[in-house]
C-alpha cells in the first residue's frame, strides 16, 4: 500500500510540475512574468454616466467614479454635486460617507442645505450682502438673517456646469467649467472657473479649482460635503474624533459673522488641537456655541506666514466603530467646521434616514467669512491676469 501511495504522489508531483513548467514557459514566450500578470488583474479606473434629469432647462448627468480599489463616488454636473462617496472601513467594507439625496429633486428643493456643492462665488457669508473693492461699493443678495451667504439666491451650487471626462494612468476625474457673468448674484467681472475632481488609487479626492476674471473681484470657492464616517444613515457623528492644525478660530456675532478677531482655541470649546470627540463641547453654554447652535466657525490653519499657500495638513477625522479616517489637505488658510447644527429631519437622504442635528461634520476649506470687510483677513481679492488656484484633497483610510 505504501508502494502504491508513493507511486501516485510521485504522478501527480510530476503532473503539477508538468503543468507549473508549461505555464512558465508559454508566459515567458508571451513576456509575461508574476508581476505584469498581477498588475494585469488590476481592474483600471473608470467613469460611468446616465441622465439624472434636468434643471433650469438643461440636462443633467450623474457621473460616476471608480478606483483601482474599487472606491466609489458619484458627481453630478449640477451643482459639481458629490452626492455620494462609498469608501472602505478597516475591513474593506464601503459605505457611503457623505449626506445626500437620491436624485436630483431633493437638490433642486428650496431649502437643500448646499449637500455636496460646489461653492461660490462667494463660500460663507458677506455682512449685509456689502463690500467694497476699489471704491466701488457692490450690493449682494440677501438670502441668509441680515447677511449674504454662499454666493446669493443662485450661486454656483444651483448652476448647470460642462463636463468633461478624464482617464490618466491610475485616476479618474471629472473636470467642470462654467462663465460666471460679469454682475451674477451682484458679484463684479466676468469669471472663468474650473473645477476639477480626480479620484485616485490611494482612495484620494482631489478638488482643483482655477478661475480668472477681466474685472477686479472677490472670490472663494468650496466644497460643501457633510461627512458622517461611520455612514450617511448613522445618526450621529458626535463621537468621531477630529484633529485641526489649527491654533486659532475667528470668532463670530450672533448672526454668524466674524468679529475680526484672531482668537486662541486654548482653554474654549473649539481646541481640537489633539484628537477631541466631535460632540464634546456643541452643547455647553458659551456665547460662540449658542450662537450657532453648535459649531459653524471657520479654523485658522497654521501656517509659517500669513501669504503661504503650501499644501498642508488641515484636518484628520476618525471614527473608532468603523475605522475609517479622513485626511483632508488644503492650500487655504482657513477652514469651516460645521457639525450640521441647523438639520432639522425634514430632508430624508440617499438610504431612507431621516438627516438631523449632528449627523455629519463639513470641512469646508475656504478663506475667512466676510474676508472683504476685514483688512487683516487674506484677501480675496482676484484681479485681470491673476489666477486664482486652489487645491483641497480628501483622503480615505480604513
Amino acid at each position: 500500500m505504501g508502494a502504491t501511495l508513493a507511486r501516485a504522489l510521485k504522478t501527480r508531483f510530476v503532473t503539477v510540475l508538468s503543468c507549473t513548467a508549461f505555464v512558465a514557459i508559454v508566459t515567458a514566450l508571451l513576456g509575461v512574468t508574476p508581476a505584469t500578470a498581477s498588475k494585469a488583474r488590476q481592474p483600471l479606473p473608470s467613469i460611468t454616466v446616465q441622465p439624472w434629469g434636468t434643471a433650469y432647462g438643461t440636462a443633467v448627468n450623474l457621473y460616476t467614479l471608480t478606483s483601482t480599489n474599487g472606491m466609489v463616488v458619484k458627481i453630478s454636473n449640477y451643482g459639481g454635486i458629490i452626492q455620494s462617496i462609498w469608501a472602505p472601513d478597516s475591513f474593506g467594507r464601503l459605505a457611503d460617507v457623505v449626506l445626500g439625496f437620491p436624485n436630483l429633486q431633493g437638490y433642486l428643493s428650496k431649502n437643500n442645505p448646499y449637500f455636496g456643492a460646489i461653492i461660490g462665488r462667494y463660500a460663507n457669508r458677506i455682512a449685509k450682502g456689502t463690500f467694497t473693492l476699489d471704491g466701488v461699493t457692490y450690493h449682494l443678495p440677501i438670502n441668509n438673517g441680515p447677511n449674504s451667504l454662499h454666493g446669493g439666491i443662485r450661486g454656483f451650487d444651483k448652476r448647470v456646469w460642462a463636463a468633461s471626462e478624464i482617464h490618466s494612468g491610475t485616476s479618474v476625474g471629472l473636470q467642470l467649467s462654467r462663465v460666471s457673468p460679469n454682475g451674477e448674484e451682484g458679484y463684479p467681472g466676468t469669471l472663468a472657473v474650473t473645477v476639477t475632481y480626480t479620484l485616485a488609487a490611494d482612495n484620494s479626492i482631489t478638488i482643483h479649482y482655477l478661475a480668472t476674471t477681466d474685472k477686479p473681484t472677490i472670490i472663494n470657492l468650496t466644497n460643501h460635503s457633510y461627512f458622517n464616517l461611520a455612514g450617511e444613515d448613522t445618526t450621529s457623528i458626535y463621537d468621531q474624533l477630529l484633529q485641526l492644525n489649527a491654533d486659532h478660530y475667528t470668532p463670530v456675532d450672533k448672526t454668524l459673522i466674524p468679529t475680526g478677531q484672531i482668537a486662541p482655541v486654548a482653554g474654549t470649546p473649539f481646541d481640537f488641537t489633539k484628537p477631541t470627540p466631535i460632540g464634546k463641547n456643541v452643547n455647553v453654554g458659551v456665547q460662540q456655541i449658542l450662537y450657532g447652535m453648535g459649531i459653524d466657525h471657520n479654523f485658522v490653519l497654521n501656517r509659517p506666514s500669513p501669504t503661504d499657500r503650501s499644501l498642508i495638513l488641515a484636518a484628520i477625522a476618525h471614527d473608532p466603530g468603523s475605522g475609517r479616517t479622513l485626511l483632508c489637505y488644503t492650500t487655504e488658510p482657513g477652514v469651516q467646521v460645521y457639525t450640521s447644527n441647523f438639520l432639522t429631519g425634514s430632508f430624508t437622504g440617499t438610504s431612507g434616514h431621516a438627516y438631523r442635528q449632528g449627523a455629519a461634520f463639513t470641512l469646508e476649506t475656504q478663506h475667512y467669512p466676510d474676508s472683504p470687510n476685514h483688512p487683516n483677513f487674506p484677501s480675496t481679492v482676484l484681479r485681470p491676469g491673476q489666477t486664482f488656484d486652489s487645491t483641497t484633497i480628501f483622503k480615505f483610510t480604513g
